[in-house]
């Protein structure tokens, strides 16, 4: 048998992280982490020896047909808070562990922010430094909607936007992306792929895989109520279908009110 990690259909966890802080506010509470937690998370990553690897790696791997180093895992955070900087980056670097942030360039304190982030976002000058240390930097949007549910002047401009500023404060341009919300459809990842992003993460709460194609790579969830146990579990890809059961309930349910909502919206357009 293949040494796992190396098979043509390797399962690979994507662990998918937002605030790392102490004392978040409301909005963010549910899907933040503490930062003694997220030590003791990329300890047990260690401890486990897994390989944590970049987005960019990963999806270069399989495009190519590549092998993958062993056991591989990814770290990824979304949207771009300070927590980020401040308490992540200091236990990725003693670890020497690579990660993914997907920034929404509106959000970011600094000359794009346009307001509405919902918690301490990271300023530019941080972003640069954490790029510098190592951390793919990836587009989320500008102003991080329901990327499905736009139409597609606006669904352009979030996706060209956000990638032409992380360019210019960079100076890199960004290669991957990551869904906001984690929605997408057909038309939403043929603008991503026309935009020049080479991958894309959506949400799913399952192991990627290569058949999933390059642009709706799936990730596993980790929020403040995610214990010892269960991260054990989502590292080592076990029982994530038991572990995400509920979500997956939600979720279809509200695909269902999306679905409808998005028809109404043709409709009143097309009357207009």
């Amino acid at each position: 048998m293949a040494e796992e990690g190396r098979e043509a259909d390797a399962r690979v966890p994507v662990l998918m992280y937002h605030a790392v802080a102490a004392g978040p506010n409301d909005a963010t509470r549910a899907l933040s982490v503490t930062p003694q937690a997220f030590a003791e998370q990329m300890a047990a990553v260690a401890d486990r020896g897994r390989t944590p690897i970049g987005t960019a790696e990963l999806a270069a791997a399989w495009r190519s047909g590549r092998p993958l180093p062993r056991r591989p895992v990814l770290i990824t955070f979304d949207d771009g808070y300070a927590g980020v900087y401040r308490h992540a980056l200091p236990v990725l670097a003693r670890n020497g562990f690579p990660a993914t942030l997907f920034v929404s360039t509106g959000w970011l304190r600094g000359p794009h922010d346009t307001g509405g982030a919902p918690d301490t976002m990271l300023d530019w000058a941080q972003v640069r430094e954490l790029a510098a240390a190592g951390v793919e930097i990836g587009g989320h949007s500008h102003t991080h909607p329901q990327l499905d549910q736009v139409g597609e002047e606006r669904l352009r401009h979030e996706l060209i936007h956000s990638k032409e500023i992380v360019a210019d404060q960079l100076g890199v341009v960004p290669a991957s992306f990551a869904y906001p919300y984690g929605y997408s459809d057909r038309r939403v990842r043929r603008a991503v792929r026309e935009t020049g992003y080479a991958q894309a993460l959506a949400v799913g709460n399952g192991l990627a895989r290569r058949a999933q194609g390059p642009y709706a790579l799936r990730r596993v969830t980790v929020r403040r109520s995610t214990g010892t146990e269960e991260f054990a579990r989502l590292v080592e890809g076990r029982a994530i279908a038991r572990t995400f059961a509920l979500d997956r309930v939600l979720t279809k349910g509200y695909a269902v009110l999306r679905r409808t909502r998005q028809a109404r919206r043709k409709v009143l357009g097309a009357g207009a």
